[in-house]
């Protein structure tokens, strides 16, 4: 039966994630009523809207009840739990569960460790620097979100692939059109299935490095993925293309959407800016503020294998699909002192699940806090001042989004 609750809308209308502030009142509006909702709309597989923070946290830890296969992110249908699977032609993390992620995600998790990652430090520093000397160099304006937010992160984690600097537009693009396929600037005309067009793209934009770094292997992380094995086993190629996907994008769009949400906010609240210019030291702590009012990716999808039941009473049956809000998780009340508050000194910054939680924590998220942190460092030090020219444009995207076209006009210290 379809729910006349139109409020649910909010989770599966791309156009709705480009309205923040409508967008969280009304997610506000049904924590107030409780944590869990049920919507069912015609032509639409029901749903569970999982919004507090303590109840994701739950979900997630309990990755055997609620998993990803078969459908890990929202789409009109899902596959039948019991429905024969047939075998994806691409397979990333994001749809592995148990044994299966494990041994894949092991393969390239000391990459993404806090010791490797602050090996890389000199590298993303150098990365921040020349995309703040472009920012000067264009003067007294520019669209941060393009110019500045799109391609910092890109460069940082396709330096790190070891994939081309001639490749870097092409794949900018592909990324935009893979997790903004409702967006009009991003959907490409005249195509059936656009996920599966740029999975195809995707792919050939990696053939060439992986057959390479198999013949001449370097110590980037492609050579590792290349020449991977699990179970003892050498990697297909389709398995490479699956962690050149994830990684590629994953490691780079979000990144950017919270590069340019922390500066769109940072904006909105100039008493906060001016606070983190005054002390630079206040950085590193305020990249969990950034990530947590941003909060890029905005849902993954589970699915129930077992009844269960919430330690806060929403009960489960087997086969039922929840969706575990993010953006709702990090303005949970519950958890966060005036959550609706941008404020880089906040102390319960850390709680924010921007980065997932339990076995799916994001793989980048160190990379992802030391990308932030650097770009801020370097950055905000520099600038005499920095202001909107207009209104922010934010991606339609149910899956990750934040500022797609964000003009500033500054000025830089001579």
């Amino acid at each position: 039966m379809a729910t006349t609750d139109e409020r649910g809308r909010i989770f599966i209308d791309a156009a709705a994630y480009s309205d923040d502030e409508r967008w969280h009142a009304i997610a506000a509006e049904l924590r107030r009523e409780g944590p869990v909702h049920r919507f069912a709309y015609e032509g639409r597989e029901p749903f569970f809207a999982v919004l507090g923070q303590p109840e994701i946290m739950e979900v997630e830890k309990n990755s055997d009840v609620f998993t990803n296969d078969p459908s890990s992110t929202m789409a009109t249908t899902r596959i039948s739990l019991d429905a024969p699977k047939e075998p994806a032609m691409v397979n990333t993390l994001i749809n592995m569960d148990g044994d299966e992620h494990k041994a894949h995600r092991a393969l390239v998790n000391d990459w993404f460790k806090p010791g490797e990652v602050r090996k890389l430090t000199e590298q993303v520093q150098l990365q921040a620097k020349r995309s703040v000397d472009e920012m000067k160099a264009k003067g007294d304006s520019c669209d941060f979100a393009v110019d500045v937010a799109m391609n910092f992160p890109l460069r940082v984690i396709l330096d790190i692939l070891g994939l081309p600097e001639e490749e870097f537009p092409r794949m900018l693009r592909l990324t935009q059109e893979l997790f903004g396929a409702e967006d009009p600037d991003f959907e490409r005309v005249g195509e059936n299935d656009q996920m599966m067009a740029v999975i195809m793209d995707v792919i050939a934009l990696f053939t060439g490095l992986n057959a390479e770094r198999r013949t001449n292997p370097t110590d980037d992380l492609a050579t590792v993925i290349a020449n991977g094995h699990i179970n003892g086993k050498p990697l297909e190629d389709m398995d490479t293309y699956g962690y050149y996907l994830i990684v590629a994008t994953a490691g780079h769009d979000t990144t950017s959407n919270a590069v340019a949400g922390g500066m769109e906010a940072l904006l909105q609240n100039p008493d906060q800016l001016k606070m983190l210019q005054q002390n630079p030291e206040l950085i590193d702590a305020a990249c969990d503020e950034i990530v947590r009012w941003v909060s890029p990716v905005k849902h993954f999808m589970r699915n129930c294998q077992t009844d269960y039941t919430l330690a806060s009473g929403q009960t489960f049956k087997r086969g039922d699909w929840l969706l575990m809000s993010y953006p709702s998780a990090n303005r949970d009340e519950r958890v966060f002192d005036r959550p609706f508050t941008f404020d880089v000194t906040r102390q319960d910054a850390d709680k924010h699940l921007g980065f997932g939680f339990g076995r799916h924590y994001c793989l980048g998220a160190h990379l992802a806090r030391l990308e932030i942190r650097e770009f801020f460092k370097e950055l905000l030090p520099r600038l005499e001042y920095i202001e909107s020219n207009t209104t922010p444009e934010h991606t339609a995207s149910i899956l990750v989004s934040g500022p797609k076209k964000m003009p500033v006009s500054y000025r830089f210290i001579q």
